[in-house]
């Protein structure tokens, strides 16, 4: 019985150790020979610099300001830079005499703080749009200060005296310019005159020139002021209205005066450029050519003081007037071949359709279209003030050079 057990017992000892090896073995397979590798670190950006104080006012509350049309909402964007956020009412080649304001811009000037308006009675539609709006904002007339011409004595001579006429003696010269309202008859006779009449009355409202008035109220309850609102064509007076919208920023947000003051500076100097590339342009075309027809009453400022003469327009002092009759037009052209004017201009903002038929009988060319009362379109040349001033003055040379 020994003898039988013990072999036994051997083997089943020898199949233990056989299987402890075995699991051994699996274990060490498994095991991992090596580490696992260090996953390697993203890169760290170097933290970025903290912000200026105006570029943390900027990106967090940037003032919220409004322009009434494309030329004032270039020069406020100008000063304000990135401190601002700016829209303009009227856009890049729409006319700012005919717009109609839409629902949203009252809520643009509700949440407004600043104004910018040309004043003057160019945005005729404001004052109504203003009161729906409830606005509280602060409304900046940038034309204060500025040389004005009077809309009676823009009858196309306004390269001659216009100096004396716009010292704002309102008054004194109410009572020197009646002569087509017939002021110095009334008191003999203020019956047997209506325009003398009108005039009596005009006063209190700025409409003293009745027969000025009729032409430009067409239908849309819009009258303009005594003044020749166009004032951006002159970069005299351009200037001006960079002072004014600086101070009015400067004033609301006087944190950033520096700034505002800084950039006003710089544009300024950009306008002084200007300035003087219009005068060595106009210097090469002989004063007897310096003469315009354009669709309406727009270049007064700039034919006071690059020293030209408006001969005539198809409309008035606004784009509001419908198609001039035919008698007008015939009195145009008529004009046109007196003056022996060589071309004539279209407007960005008008159809250029009468002054195609204009120039077709009187002879002339249509020359380039000019930006008159609204900045150009992406990639029309005009996108910026400075830039359709260039073009305009440009235009206008080479096409009365003849």
């Amino acid at each position: 019985m020994r003898l039988y057990r013990v072999p036994n017992l051997l083997v089943t000892l020898l199949v233990l150790l056989t299987l402890l090896s075995a699991c051994g073995a699996s274990e060490a397979t498994v095991a991992p020979t090596a580490e696992p590798p260090t996953p390697i670190a993203e890169a760290t950006p170097e933290p970025a610099p903290p912000p200026t104080t105006d570029d943390a006012v900027a990106m967090t509350n940037p003032l919220p300001v409004v322009a009434t049309y494309s030329i004032l909402g270039d020069m406020v964007q100008n000063v304000g830079g990135d401190l601002i956020d700016l829209t303009v009412l009227v856009g890049a080649g729409n006319d700012p005499h005919v717009y109609e304001p839409v629902p949203a811009d009252n809520v643009t000037l509700s949440q407004a703080t600043l104004i910018f308006e040309n004043g003057l009675e160019f945005e005729t539609w404001l004052d109504r749009l203003y009161t729906a709006s409830g606005s509280e904002a602060t409304r900046v007339d940038v034309s204060k200060g500025i040389n004005l011409i009077r809309v009676e004595d823009a009858d196309h001579d306004h390269a001659h005296d216009q100096e004396a006429d716009h010292a704002h003696d309102q008054e004194a010269d109410h009572a020197h310019d009646q002569e087509a309202d017939h002021a110095h008859d009334q008191e003999a006779d203020h019956a047997h005159d209506q325009e003398a009449d009108h005039a009596h009355d005009q006063e209190a409202d700025h409409a003293h020139d009745q027969e000025a008035d009729h032409a430009h109220d067409h239908g849309h309850g819009h009258t303009h002021g005594e003044y020749d609102p166009h004032i951006w064509h002159s970069v005299a007076n351009a200037r001006i209205m960079v002072q004014n919208i600086t101070a009015a920023l400067v004033a609301a947000d006087p944190d950033n005066a520096a700034t505002y003051e800084a950039n006003a500076t710089a544009y300024l100097a950009e306008l002084d450029e200007l300035e003087a590339f219009i005068q060595q342009e106009v210097a090469q075309l002989p004063a007897e050519r310096r003469k315009l027809v354009t669709t309406h009453d727009t270049f007064g400022y700039f034919a006071r003081d690059y020293g030209f003469e408006v001969v005539g327009t198809a409309l008035g002092i606004t784009t509001e007037a419908a198609d001039p009759s035919a008698g007008a037009i015939a009195a145009l052209v008529s004009e046109i071949k007196a003056a022996e004017v060589p071309a004539i201009f279209g407007e960005n903002i008008a159809n250029p359709r009468t002054l195609e038929m204009i120039a077709q009988e009187a002879g002339v060319e249509l020359g380039p279209t000019l930006f008159t009362d609204a900045l150009g379109e992406p990639g029309s040349g005009g996108e910026t003030y400075i830039d359709m001033m260039r073009h305009n003055v440009t235009a206008i040379v080479a096409a009365l050079k003849g």
